[in-house]
């Protein structure tokens, strides 16, 4: 599998005024997907529903195995019983019809079909889509995601299946860097298939300038997200739009964020990012009333180098516990860690987001003031 190396994203804290209508979405961002600089970020490390979103590591592994011959253009794949029965949107397949795999990729790009989204899944993955959805979390981490997993190859509901601006953001960008040769199933604006016209729900594709790409979700939990790419003068960008209140929103943050973007490369502006309080999701973490890290909500980090390691100072089975250990490195090694959900229940204290040096130095700190850590990718 192909790794992203060398890809950072820099994050200065700045902070300014948010948009206008920052109340109505989640979480944004605008990068270059050539540098991999981002230029505008709101709560872009918060975690989030994917949604269909998740279809672009669907995809992402698609390409791969086109990539290396396990799978070509031309191939059929068999829909089963359990494919035929998943959940709208979907093309609406019949359990033991076939479709081919080009098909497959445009039904999934285009109409974000999660019937067939399961058909490449189980296709790819020994006929399971558990199998698959731990591959796409394996993968995640090693083109360097660092808060997402999968439990499924559509996006559909599922508490434990989340994401961040961040995190879908470096995915789409490794679409494009690792397979420049399939980018173009993210631009077709409608497709035809058994006689039926579908259209992709991207509008930005026909409203926008230079506009290529690239996904849209939405499930009522995650409201409705979209991830647009646009060219122009030279540049290239992506923008992230996740949890806005209605399609007319995460299209006109999108807009609105590739505007921005590209006047602030034109002008060389210094990048801004803004972590503003706000509840996002149900789970994976509900804090107590008395949330004992609140004094402690603002990041400290600005003298570490952003790059795409971090270190963990342990795993905690309450999330008081994470707090004191949240409290003890702030305290002692001077930065601001954060508190993550992991499996079993547990709380991860962490830093995100620096340079392999920076992380390799905080260990070391922390391993001379006898705090277990580690450095993680």
């Amino acid at each position: 599998m192909m790794k992203l190396k060398q890809f950072l994203f820099v994050l200065p804290a700045l902070f300014i005024c948010n948009f206008a209508n920052a109340a109505s979405y989640r979480a944004a961002l605008v990068a270059d997907m050539d540098s991999g600089r981002v230029l505008y970020s709101e709560n872009a490390n918060v975690a989030n529903y994917p949604a269909s979103l998740t279809k672009i590591m669907t995809l992402y592994l698609t390409f791969n195995a086109l990539e290396h011959g396990r799978l070509h253009l031309d191939d059929y794949l068999i829909v089963s019983n359990a494919a035929a029965a998943a959940e709208p949107v979907k093309l609406g397949l019949p359990a033991g019809s076939k479709i081919k795999v080009e098909d497959a990729i445009k039904a999934v790009a285009v109409h974000s079909a999660n019937d067939v989204a399961r058909v490449l899944a189980e296709n790819l993955k020994g006929g399971k889509e558990g199998n698959f959805a731990s591959l796409m979390t394996q993968v995640a981490t090693e083109i360097g995601l660092s808060n997402t997993n999968f439990e499924n190859s559509s996006g559909l509901p599922n508490d434990d299946h989340l994401s961040t601006a961040r995190d879908i953001a470096l995915l789409s960008v490794a679409i494009y860097k690792h397979f420049p040769q399939y980018w173009k199933y993210f631009g077709i604006k409608s497709w035809t298939y058994n006689g039926q016209t579908y259209t992709n729900g991207n509008r930005l594709l026909s409203s926008y300038p230079g506009c290529d790409g690239m996904k849209t979700g939405f499930t009522s939990r995650s409201k409705y997200s979209l991830v647009a790419t646009a060219s122009r003068d030279g540049h290239h960008l992506i923008a992230v739009v996740l949890g806005a209140d209605d399609k007319d929103i995460r299209a006109s943050v999108a807009t609105s964020l590739l505007n921005r973007g590209f006047k602030m490369s034109q002008n060389n502006s210094a990048p801004v990012v803004l972590n503003t309080p706000m509840p996002v999701v149900e789970k994976p973490v509900q804090a107590p009333a008395n949330n004992p890290i609140a004094k402690y909500a603002t990041p400290s980090n600005k003298h570490l180098a952003s790059g795409l390691s971090g270190v963990q100072f342990g795993a905690f089975s309450s999330y008081d516990a994470a707090a004191r250990q949240v409290k003890n490195v702030e305290q002692t090694l001077g930065v601001h860690a954060s508190i993550e959900p992991a499996s079993g229940g547990l709380y991860r204290v962490r830093v995100n987001n620096i340079a392999e040096s920076a992380a390799q130095n905080l260990r070391n700190a922390a391993t001379t003031a006898g705090i277990d850590s580690y450095v993680f990718h």
